[in-house]
């Protein structure tokens, strides 16, 4: 099945995506789930609790980047908030 063609100004995260990761999201058969990034953060908070910075403050764009590049967990949970960053509501 071929995607439908992106947007990049309505939504600029989308076309970052892997190619089956946007087949899940918009393009779900009949009853399936398109709600899979609710899904996917098994440990809110955990990506602030691993840079200490309490939970009630927004992480710096700075600080997200630098840990983006780190290896393991942090550096995975910090790529994936950089992905969810992308899906704000309005903009």
């Amino acid at each position: 099945m071929a995607l439908k063609p992106t947007d990049k100004k309505a939504n600029p995260g989308l076309a970052k995506l892997p190619t089956e990761v946007r087949n899940k999201m918009g393009y779900a058969k009949k009853g399936g789930s398109t709600n899979f990034i609710q899904k996917a953060i098994k440990k809110p908070g955990a990506l602030h609790e691993q840079m200490g910075i309490p939970k009630d403050k927004k992480i710096p764009a700075k600080a997200l980047a630098k840990a983006a590049k780190a290896p393991g967990k942090l550096g995975q949970r910090a790529r994936f908030a950089q992905v969810l960053k992308g899906f704000k509501k309005g903009k």
